[in-house]
């Protein structure tokens, strides 16, 4: 398989990745806001934070995907 075709493999993969983790913390957010609107402040503090990380960790693979493809040039 040619170098770059892999890298954009992964780099979709790296896109992917974090779109499933977002979708999942929102729907857990919300059916954890339906059951016990009260506990709004705890549940709005992880989601942020899961989202935090997954958003950090996208950017980090990306930033490895890039500098991968620019070496291969």
């Amino acid at each position: 398989m040619n170098r770059n075709l892999s890298l954009i493999i992964i780099f979709g993969l790296c896109v992917l990745g974090p779109c499933m983790v977002f979708a999942a913390t929102a729907y857990a957010s919300i059916n954890a806001l339906g059951r016990n609107p009260s506990s709004a402040p705890k549940i709005f503090t992880a989601m942020v934070v899961a989202l935090a990380f997954a958003g950090i960790l996208s950017f980090i693979a990306m930033l490895i995907v890039f500098q991968l493809f620019s070496a291969s040039q």
